[in-house]
């Protein structure tokens, strides 16, 4: 393929160095763009690349104005543009490249990431002559790709990993071998590529690669199980230079972070650095996924420096036949709640990750999956649909496995929603998408979290059971904003957004407080076990202990108390309230009295503090976007422990409670 070279114009000028602008279009604002950093490396000590090529990164988030960022990129008058290309960011990539290839037609366009390779066909529909597919890592692509646009005779055919167009034959040349020494990739931190930039957050790679082959992820299968590293030194190094340039969070891009023994070293060497320049301020990762007392200890190291605060656990689905349709079966359930136990005890955050519907997964497994992991106390259980992404093991298994896609309908985001499978058809999806926001209102939210407990250790009714009798409940709901905004989102797929759950948080923990009382106590009192006193007497501690997700005044809630009596509050943010000593009881086998607080000698009562006061609280602001306070609430959401509200004897001489739940 023969390819002229053009002189690229800034205004009315010439330049002798050719212009590279890398393009990353990432989620949030002011993240470390590692991925055209580790191009623009190698590209400038590459010395013939180096000598006669400028670079530039930008990078706005999906969030900005995409007509901005056009008139930006246009401007740079280069003659090549890089784009990171992920699910998230596909629609607005393919609408930018639409449009500078107007106002550029002479420039070169390189795409490439997960979304893109090998699927040039796709990707370069209408036979673009100027526009490549990079199908692999993208250091030794892109440089050999620019080094052959460089040449008087430029012949892509020699560059590998490529796709592209030539003489209305779409080529792809060979794969370029995986990089097995990492150390061949100059750091984009320590030689100065990130210098003079402001990040607030940062991401590093120690390793590349996934022991696992989880069939759904990308991870894995792309790189044959094998782990690559980088070299200690190098590493400590560029964590210096996180911390000496003041980058709020760090979010470790390792696969599972604390596989290997030197994890640990590495996490006490972040600590360190945070303890000496005050940076960085949260850390977040990928944890291992069979190394349990690593992982405790790595976060209670964490925990400890006060840089983590919640720590995920990644089972995606408790179902055996599930785990082994999706190869995940190697990976231990019982290692997860130990893991889980060990933090609960240490009073660290986590919550647990599952994905529906996978392959083997039917709505009764699910169900019971979260009955398991109700009863081993999890703190919150974060649901997340199952989304078919290109380059995995799944993709390949559509007809095997009857999965039924449908998009997601975004302007930005390019997913695949899976809606069905052999094994649950598309109402029993929706089904259990309630079930899950059922269990989220009232287990994760803590709306209904004492009762469930008590009905399930009773035998009266199981967390499942209960759930699916809420969701029934919920979706004959029509005057409520909170259900409302939940039935919009499985109508139309938008539950596919993260930040559903802080919306969600946001609404019925704040703003919609109110509301999201009376659904709760028209839910209630319509149930046969509503007659069992001590059911009663659960749900109005439950009202009371219900968590505030911003720092605000607490309010003693519409409803007339008959179990449980309110004296009021003892300051802005704690209720008083006197209630039986079975119910004192059954705070402390839910860990949400720490001791048997022994009731008065003639009434039998209990006085107890809810005090709802907790420092990582931030306080509400209205004149923010919904979005902006779903993003802090998500994160809430994910680390609920820290907001949970202490239960404590009121007298002067009684042991001080625990957090609940």
């Amino acid at each position: 393929m023969l390819i002229k070279n053009i002189p690229i114009r800034t205004g009315s000028s010439h330049q002798e160095r050719r212009k590279v602008v890398l393009v990353e279009v990432p989620t949030y604002e002011n993240i470390l763009p590692l991925a055209s950093g580790y191009i623009q490396a190698c590209a400038q000590e590459d010395v013939e690349v180096g000598s006669t090529h400028s670079f530039e990164i930008v990078s706005y988030p999906v969030t900005d104005d995409r007509h901005k960022l056009l008139e930006e990129l246009a401007g740079k008058y280069a003659q090549v543009y890089t784009f990171s290309c992920y699910i998230w960011n596909m629609k607005l990539v393919s609408w930018l490249l639409r449009e500078l290839r107007e106002r550029q037609p002479q420039a070169h366009y390189l795409l490439g990431g997960p979304q893109v390779m090998n699927h040039a066909a796709t990707y370069l529909a209408g036979e673009p002559e100027n526009v490549y597919v990079c199908n692999g890592e993208g250091e030794r692509t892109s440089v050999e790709f620019l080094r052959q646009l460089n040449s008087p005779t430029p012949d892509m055919h020699q560059v590998p990993g490529l796709s592209f167009w030539s003489a209305g034959e779409l080529v792809t040349t060979e794969p370029a071998p995986r990089i097995s020494n990492l150390m061949e990739i100059p750091s984009p931190f320590l030689t100065g590529v990130f210098d003079g930039r402001e990040f607030s957050m940062g991401i590093l790679e120690t390793n590349r690669g996934c022991p696992f082959r989880c069939t759904f992820c990308y991870w894995g299968a792309a790189t044959n199980s094998k782990v690559i590293k980088f070299e200690e030194e190098r590493i400590r190094a560029e964590l210096d230079w996180i911390a000496e340039n003041g980058l709020s969070g760090l979010f470790i891009a390792d696969a599972n972070w604390g596989q290997s023994p030197r994890d640990v070293e590495m996490t006490e060497h972040i600590v360190k650095r945070k303890k000496e320049v005050g940076y960085p301020l949260v850390v977040y990762m990928a944890a291992t996924k069979n190394r349990p007392e690593r992982m405790a200890q790595i976060t209670e190291i964490f925990v400890r420096g006060d840089l983590m605060v919640t720590q995920p656990i990644s089972l995606q689905t408790l179902n055996p036949e599930a785990l082994k349709l999706i190869e995940r079966s190697n990976i231990r359930e019982e290692t997860f709640v130990e893991l889980q136990r060990t933090l609960r005890e240490k009073q660290i955050s986590s919550y647990v990750e599952l994905i529906w519907p996978l392959p083997g997964e039917t709505p009764e497994s699910f169900k019971d999956g979260l009955t398991k992991l109700c009863r081993s106390y999890a703190d919150t259980v974060i649901v997340y649909p199952q989304l078919l992404l290109h380059n995995t093991p799944m993709y390949n298994q559509v007809e095997q496995y009857g999965l039924t896609t449908e998009p997601v309908p975004s302007e930005v985001a390019e997913a695949e929603v899976v809606v069905a499978t052999n094994w649950v058809s598309k109402e029993e999806c929706r089904d259990a998408y309630w079930l899950y926001h059922a269990m989220h209102t009232i287990y994760n939210m803590r709306g209904l979290f004492l009762l469930s407990g008590y009905l399930d250790a009773a035998g009266i009714v199981s967390y499942g059971d209960l759930f699916d009798s809420v969701a029934r409940f919920m979706r004959q709901q029509t005057d409520s904003e909170v259900l409302h905004l939940i039935a919009t989102s499985l109508a139309d797929l938008t539950n596919y957004d993260v930040l559903l759950s802080g919306k969600i948080g946001h609404m019925i923990l704040s703003t919609h407080r109110e509301e999201f009382d009376r659904v709760l106590v028209d839910y209630v009192t319509t149930q046969k076990w509503w007659s069992d006193p001590m059911a009663r007497q659960a749900f109005e501690m439950d009202l009371l202990a219900r968590p505030y997700i911003y720092r605000e005044p607490v309010s003693v809630p519409d409803y007339e108390f008959t179990e449980v009596t309110v004296h009021g509050l003892g300051d802005a943010e704690t209720f008083i309230v006197e209630v039986s000593a079975e119910l004192a009881r059954l705070l402390t086998e839910r860990e949400m009295l720490d001791a048997d607080v022994q009731g008065d000698a003639v009434s039998g009562r209990v006085e107890l503090r809810i005090n709802h006061h907790a420092r990582q609280k931030m306080p509400y602001m209205p004149q923010r976007s919904l979005e902006h306070n779903a993003n802090y609430c998500h994160g809430t959401v994910l680390r609920f422990r820290e907001i949970l509200p202490f239960v404590e004897a009121h007298a002067p001489d009684a042991v001080e409670g625990a957090v609940v739940g």
